[in-house]
């Protein structure tokens, strides 16, 4: 005997700083079960949270009436135990592509949520555990489901009364679609939501050989090459597109990903794909015991609300599906395609860039990085942003789902739309202890997400070339002159050049040095080589007008510097007192 029991709850109903209680709640309720004997186990996904067992009629008895008795009364004195397995199964299973794409369409909410990596789990109490499972682990929020003759005899399935909880709607981040954006090498990915429909099934599949043809047989550019459908709600399902590629093949493949896909847009089908992709969903409605294989699938669109579909209309349907219906799919796919490209864009083929920026920075208190003034943290009372030369990324405190911290005083402010913020106060000038603390009262406490301490090499640190320099604390009056200051400065230094060599001139003219080096003795006059008398004072006045053009020179020229750095600090961030 085969069973299972499937809860409405998900990674999906999580937040950020809950993130990852569902799977920790799972893990406990399996605490007292043999796992190892490989029968037996539990799965947490974005929807659903499914604990499933094969064996006898005994062992599914006490396996399933094991699980409801530990989330009756969960076994939370294992949780901080637990928290390290999930930690590390966490660091063994890594964030791919696929976190990124979820991130891109859905931000930090939502199916977007399991990209963020479980941060929740450091803050978790026991409290919120228990209220979780109060919440959504109960009889009215589950489907049993059996593959047997009968439901076997003693089975008791003692869980709490609740409700039912719909599955949440998944949003995407509002952007001009189709969209691409940058995404790590040797991979391209591609994905959409579409209608949920044996059309849009079968046309996954036709996909999936269409790009295998091109990509692999035809192309040798890349050796997987598939498609993945996968139900998102009733209404709803997602199309997933992967291709892998080496560096110089990228561009060949993306080129051909897109043609592709507007080739099936337009209809162009070949029958051969269309026929062996029919033949393979046919095929899968003639395994032996689609009933049981069915089972959890069915709990799960019972839980989600959809309609459930008799085998024999699944297989009507496919039968009758044209080139039109998939090229009708193929529209919707390109309407809603969003594209994760190692390289170059996808302008050319009608795609939009995904925003990287955010539309605007807050404004406040300026703290430009040590070493790039051109990179401002910027700290104001509606949110923090990261401001540089290209843009600016902003988390607004009312749409932060997630405010990381860590002892050091480094926090990270993650918003709904996926943008973070990264404050390291070592990193900052002017940041102080007073800074982190202002900024922790204003964040929403219902986000904060303490994590344990860093490492100290972990704790990023200016570079040891840079010097910090002291800031002015001059009023505005004194920021220095403009650029005309250095116009004016290098044409006084330059009549200065010619009044010291005509002082030098006259100075040998009319004196002389005596043995000790300081008493210039002169005749009262001489005649230079114009006829014109040289007295003592003509080479004291020379000697007066070069130091006062020194001098003249060294304030322009210095004030020029000063207005220079002036501006420099003041667009790093620097604010000036009045």
């Amino acid at each position: 005997m085969t069973a299972g029991l499937v809860f409405r709850v998900g990674t999906a109903d999580e937040t950020v700083a809950t993130g990852g209680i569902t799977h920790l709640v799972e893990h406990l309720a399996l605490f007292t079960q043999n796992l190892s004997a490989g029968h037996q186990n539990g799965e947490t996904h974005d929807n659903f949270t499914h604990f499933f067992v094969r064996g006898t009629e005994s062992q599914v008895v006490a396996f399933l009436d094991s699980v409801c008795a530990s989330l009756r009364d969960l076994p939370v004195h294992r949780a901080a135990v637990e928290k390290d397995i999930l930690r590390t199964e966490a660091n063994g299973r890594g964030f791919g592509s696929a976190y990124a794409q979820r991130i891109e369409r859905h931000g930090a909410v939502g199916p977007g949520v399991v990209a963020t990596g479980e941060l929740g789990l450091a803050a978790i109490d026991t409290e919120q555990i228990l209220e979780w499972a109060r919440t959504y682990f109960t009889r009215d929020n589950v489907v049993l489901w059996i593959a047997g003759d009968r439901i076997p005899p003693g089975l008791r399935l003692d869980l709490p009364s609740g409700a039912r909880h719909a599955v949440p709607r998944a949003a995407a981040i509002p952007q001009a679609m189709p969209a691409y954006f940058p995404g790590s090498q040797g991979s391209v990915l591609l994905d959409a939501i579409v209608r949920r429909s044996a059309a849009a099934a079968l046309y996954s599949r036709v996909l999936a050989k269409s790009l295998f043809r091109a990509l692999r047989q035809e192309g040798g550019y890349s050796y997987t090459a598939d498609c993945r459908y996968e139900p998102v709600d009733a209404e709803r399902a997602r199309i997933t597109v992967y291709a892998d590629a080496l560096p110089e093949q990228q561009a060949a493949v993306i080129g051909g990903l897109v043609d592709v896909l507007a080739a099936l847009e337009a209809g162009t089908i070949h029958a051969e794909d269309l026929s062996t992709a029919r033949t393979a969903s046919l095929d899968v409605l003639d395994v032996p015991h689609l009933g049981a294989a069915m089972l959890p699938s069915t709990a799960m669109d019972l839980l989600m609300g959809a309609r459930v579909v008799h085998p024999a209309e699944v297989r009507r349907e496919y039968e009758h599906i044209t080139p039109a219906d998939l090229a009708a799919i193929g529209r919707e796919m390109k309407a809603d395609a969003l594209a994760q490209i190692p390289e170059g864009d996808l302008e050319w083929a009608g795609f939009s860039p995904s925003p990287r920026w955010s539309r605007g920075a807050v404004q406040g208190a300026r703290y430009p990085r040590i070493g790039d003034p051109t990179t401002v943290v910027v700290i104001g009372n509606d949110g923090v942003s990261q401001t540089t030369p290209h843009g600016a990324a902003t988390v607004l405190f009312d749409s932060c789902v997630g405010y990381l911290t860590w002892p050091d005083g480094a926090r990270t402010l993650l918003g709904a739309d996926g943008f973070r913020v990264s404050v390291e106060p070592s990193l900052h000038l002017g940041m102080t202890a007073e800074t982190i603390a202002a900024l922790d009262a204003a964040a929403p406490q219902g986000a904060v997400i303490p994590l344990p301490p860093r490492a100290p090499d972990e704790i990023p640190q200016p570079p040891s070339a840079v010097s910090i320099p002291k800031l002015p604390t001059r009023p505005l009056r004194w920021r220095g002159y403009g650029a005309w200051a250095v116009v004016v400065g290098v044409i006084t230094a330059l009549l200065g050049l010619v009044f010291f060599a005509t002082a030098i001139d006259l100075t040998a003219s009319v004196g002389t040095i005596d043995e000790d080096g300081d008493h210039l003795t002169a005749s009262v006059g001489t005649i230079d080589e114009d006829g014109d008398l040289v007295t003592p004072g003509d080479v004291v006045a020379r000697w007066t007008i070069v130091l006062i053009m020194a001098g003249a020179t060294i304030q322009f020229l210095g004030g020029a510097h000063r207005r220079r750095r002036w501006k420099r600090l003041v667009a790093a961030g620097w604010q000036p007192p009045l």
